[in-house]
């Protein structure tokens, strides 16, 4: 009996959609991937697409949390050693106030409490990877200047009152500063400069003056305020980690997600090739019968 020459295309047609599926398979073990094209699943590969740019901007914001942690630690150890110097200050005003230090003493006492401020001046132009800590949102230029060219010498602020901010990747807007004006009181009772200047100027005359006490009082509310504004840095740098803590942990559950989405189940796929190479030794040995009964019919 003649072999239709069309039944051998189909098991030829047949043969070759085996193989292709049998190379799939196998290329899908290989990678440990089910998608290398859109082609593979449309639907899947547009999921994976919006996967990927979720993921990279919770990277993003990550890393800008390190960033700007890094920036406003740097900050807070600056004030940690403010507060440790204006303590100090402290300490030695509240020596000047002894009547029974000689006039000496009390201008050795001014020359040290100008060498603490000249301290918590530098403190205060401090910056991190060449931007200005305490200038607000102006970082470029040193945000305060000392004019000692009167008595009592006077402290500048150039900076600006605004704070720097970065939006969460749920929208929340967070602080990550506090102005430079705002910490060290500038032009406000609590002017942490002016209340230093003062007491400098009270004992380079060698005599106590009886407003002593009361600019000591003055130095004391002005650590108080600054300590205040601290810990407002300190509490937006705790929101910032969280924030950051909570991005880390979306990223890896999109990660987690796309992984599942994308990899291949290596079990089904072994079973899948096992079928698929069975399959295809079933349709080559009917090809190779039906070709040999075709060859046998035209002896």
């Amino acid at each position: 009996m003649r072999i239709d020459p069309t039944y051998t295309n189909s098991l030829v047609a047949s043969l070759g959609s085996i193989s292709a599926a049998q190379q799939k398979i196998s290329q899908e073990l290989a990678s440990g991937l089910r998608l290398t094209s859109l082609g593979d699943d449309p639907l899947a590969a547009g999921q994976n697409e919006s996967l990927s740019s979720a993921i990279s901007q919770m990277d993003s914001f990550v890393q800008t949390v390190s960033n700007v942690s890094n920036r406003m630690q740097a900050a807070d150890t600056a004030l940690s050693s403010t507060v440790t110097a204006l303590n100090n200050a402290i300490s030695l005003a509240t020596q000047g106030a002894n009547t029974t230090l000689t006039s000496t003493q009390l201008k050795s006492l001014a020359d040290s409490l100008s060498s603490i401020r000249d301290s918590v001046l530098s403190l205060a132009n401090s910056s991190y990877q060449g931007n200005y800590l305490f200038g607000g949102t102006s970082t470029s230029s040193q945000p305060f200047t000392l004019d000692d060219s009167a008595t009592p010498a006077t402290v500048t602020y150039s900076g600006n009152s605004a704070v720097q901010s970065v939006t969460s990747t749920t929208g929340q807007q967070l602080q990550t500063s506090v102005p430079g004006s705002q910490l060290f009181g500038t032009g406000t009772p609590n002017d942490v400069f002016s209340a230093l200047n003062t007491l400098i100027a009270d004992y380079q005359t060698g005599v106590v003056p009886s407003t002593a006490a009361a600019d000591l009082a003055t130095l004391h509310d002005s650590l108080t305020n600054l300590s205040q504004q601290r810990s407002v840095l300190d509490s937006s740098l705790s929101r910032l980690t969280a924030a950051g803590t909570y991005a880390k942990g979306q990223q890896t559950d999109l990660q987690v997600a796309q992984s599942n989405l994308v990899s291949a189940d290596p079990a089904s796929l072994a079973t899948q090739l096992s079928a698929v190479t069975t399959q295809r030794s079933a349709l080559l040995s009917t090809i190779a019968i039906v070709e040999k009964g075709s060859l046998f019919d035209y002896l």
